[in-house]
């Protein structure tokens, strides 16, 4: 669910809070004659740096930033920008959900620290649930882009400028922590990567501050943009709640006290997964949302229930559980949105990548093999494999990766079909419409 700050609204703010930066932080509530909206990109605000909340909303910025000449960089700079690495690699683009990390206000001399912060920032990501078991689906790139100066733009103080590749920027919209990014230049290093999924782009800063694009790129196809601070502590678990709406299609679980037009939800169900209308037990009677989990302990404390508020409305809305990173940032994903981040990673990533071509007839000699991911969860359980031949399952093969076709007893000449199932049956995933797409199949023609 996303909204626009509308004019009107910010008058109401003014009296209730008396904060310029909540003016720009809180979405307007659907109203039947808004006025005309302003162009531009919505993004999503972290919360404050010394409280709980995961944002604050969302704003809409330009999406580029102002037009000035190409910066002056010398013969070795130029050379380093735009150079490509992959510093994840667990398989083929195809079949890997990637990442492309950006690193904003380095110097060509401070690239090594880029790939470090990189390396780290990847590091707190995938110490989070569900990322720490599905590591092993992502491939990650760093693209080198180089700065003419050191650090970004709004730090330490509003007034600082710097000329860096990207136009990072503190102070976005007048918001001290929205770290802003002008996106046509992203795009212009994202389009150096072979593929990108998602996009991290990280400031060559330890200010704390962040920001969300959510929006799925047109032209890249990317899913989004979490910008974060490359040195500051909380920056990992911004750029990880901003993943839940971009991958998880998850909405905030936060809500706005004592903010006129924000006292009670009265619209229809919201589409979102992790926001309803219904308590716990009309949820259970009607078999919707995350009836599923009602009743179960979840990671980030306590039991799945209905707790009032969500989507940014005191009452009226509920949300799974009390305190989950899409509310509270150093908080896990709950248990429906560790599912609906599972559904994420698999819409990009596929758990066969077969190593022998599927184009060509195997014949007697000849072998089918794939490469299967490794999950790291803590139950050990690994995805199943299932090889079937013409259809009928070939029960000894059963969890192998490599099948040669001397080993399926062939006694005729005709062409068969081989096949090889690989499922992921974890118990995170309740739903049967989430856990049919969590299946890749590949086949090959056989024959003596």
């Amino acid at each position: 669910m996303r909204r626009t700050v509308r004019p009107a609204l910010r008058t109401a703010l003014a009296a209730a809070c008396a904060s310029a930066a909540l003016l720009a932080a809180v979405p307007a509530p659907p109203a039947a004659a808004d006025p005309p909206r302003r162009t531009g990109v919505e993004v999503e605000i972290p919360g404050p740096e010394h409280g709980g909340d995961a944002g604050s909303g969302h704003v809409l910025v330009p999406a580029a930033g102002p037009a000035k000449a190409a910066p002056r960089l010398s013969e070795a700079a130029r050379a380093a920008d735009g150079r490509v690495t992959k510093m994840i690699d667990n398989g083929p683009t195809a079949d890997r959900l990637d990442v492309v990390v950006i690193g904003d206000g380095y110097t060509e001399g401070e690239l090594d620290r880029f790939h470090t912060d990189a390396r780290a920032k990847w590091a707190e990501v995938t110490a989070v649930e569900p990322y720490t078991t599905y590591r092993d689906l992502f491939n990650v790139w760093t693209v080198d882009a180089v700065s003419a100066q050191s650090g970004v733009s709004g730090d330490p103080a509003q007034d600082t400028v710097r000329d860096t590749a990207l136009g990072s920027s503190f102070w976005c919209e007048s918001i001290e922590r929205l770290l802003c990014v002008d996106q046509p230049k992203v795009d212009a290093y994202v389009a150096k990567a072979p593929a990108a999924d998602l996009v991290i782009v990280l400031a060559n800063s330890a200010k704390y501050g962040g920001a969300g694009y959510n929006e799925p790129s047109a032209t890249l196809g990317y899913e989004g943009i979490s910008t974060a601070s490359a040195g500051h502590p909380k920056s990992g678990q911004v750029a990880i709640h901003e993943t839940g709406h971009s991958l998880g299609k998850l909405a905030d679980e936060y809500f706005y006290p004592g903010v006129p037009g924000y006292e009670k939800y009265t619209g229809r169900e919201p589409a979102d997964i992790n926001t309803s209308t219904l308590d716990a037990s009309r949820m259970a009677r009607e078999r919707a949302k995350w009836h599923r989990w009602l009743g179960e302990t979840s990671p980030d404390g306590g039991t799945v229930g209905a707790y009032e508020g969500g989507g940014y409305y005191v009452t009226g809305l509920y949300r799974p559980t009390d305190n989950s990173l899409m509310r509270i940032l150093g908080k896990p994903f709950n248990l429906p949105g560790v599912e609906a981040m599972i559904a994420g990673f698999h819409r990009h990533a596929r758990l066969a990548t077969p190593l022998t071509p599927t184009d060509r007839t195997l014949r007697l000699g000849d072998a089918a093999e794939v490469a299967v991911p490794r999950l790291y969860g803590a139950d050990g359980r690994e995805p199943e494999v299932r090889w079937y031949l013409d259809g009928r399952e070939l029960k000894r093969f059963a969890g192998r990766s490599e099948v040669r076709v001397a080993e399926l007893w062939l006694l005729d000449l005709r062409g068969h079909r081989l096949s090889v199932s690989v499922r992921d049956r974890t118990p995170s995933v309740r739903d049967p419409e989430i856990a049919r797409t969590l299946v890749s199949t590949v086949a090959w023609d056989v024959r003596l």
